[in-house]
């Protein structure tokens, strides 16, 4: 089965609370399939993309793409209910800046090459939703990426520069040409596509349905 992987492009960012979340449910979904057919790609997609560098208040952020706190807390109700059945936990009040996310990216990009993208997605994810952790700071980026095997000191020099950032901007742009413009979306195997925090067992379905049909094909 493995033989004939099917891909799952996974457009996200990392400060997106339901790609979070549907990460989790996916994960689930792959740990309960372990003869899945899925070769997972995660692609850049930033919710602020003129977020200025040093990225701002979270509070501020939310404010002012919410309105009252009440509202902020009304929005999160269903997210923390579906974070639970996902069994991934968030610290909220511990996040206190809303980062560009442009360096998060170039990680995870830089992670792929190395065959690490998903564990560098995870780690990222984590440490900002549920340790409240500054992943626009480089320094913070390079101990994660520490974390999950790569070189921290080589990508905290990289991310010094600027390489890469041309390449983000076009796969992002790339992706809002294919009609991406909401996160996650999962796009399988270039055909089917899934949008929002998917529940493992629709995962489930989607696996068992996909695997079935591959080995009709078989020869």
């Amino acid at each position: 089965m493995k033989e004939r992987a099917l891909t799952v492009d996974i457009y996200s960012d990392v400060i997106c609370p339901w790609c979070y979340v549907g990460k989790a449910y996916l994960d689930r979904a792959l740990e309960a399939r372990a003869y899945h057919p899925f070769a997972i790609e995660w692609h850049p997609f930033q919710l602020n993309p003129e977020m200025q560098r040093e990225g701002m208040d979270r509070i501020a952020c939310m404010e002012a793409k919410f309105g009252s706190r009440e509202n902020i807390v009304r929005v999160h109700e269903p997210l923390l209910a579906h974070a639970e059945r996902a069994g991934v936990g968030f610290d909220l009040p511990a996040i206190t800046r809303t980062p560009n996310t442009l360096d998060a990216h170039r990680l995870i990009h830089w992670a792929g090459l190395e065959g690490r993208q998903t564990p560098m997605v995870g780690r990222i994810m984590r440490a900002y939703w549920a340790e409240g952790q500054d992943i626009g700071n480089p320094g913070t980026l390079a101990r994660l990426a520490g974390e999950v095997g790569l070189d921290a000191a080589m990508t905290e020099r990289l991310l010094q520069g600027d390489g890469d950032r041309d390449e983000i901007a076009a796969r992002e742009a790339h992706s809002r040409d294919r009609g991406v413009n909401a996160v996650p979306t999962f796009i399988l195997a270039s055909q089917y596509v899934l949008q929002g925090a998917q529940p493992t067992e629709t995962w489930l379905k989607v696996i068992d349905e996909l695997a079935e049909r591959l080995e009709d094909e078989a020869p």
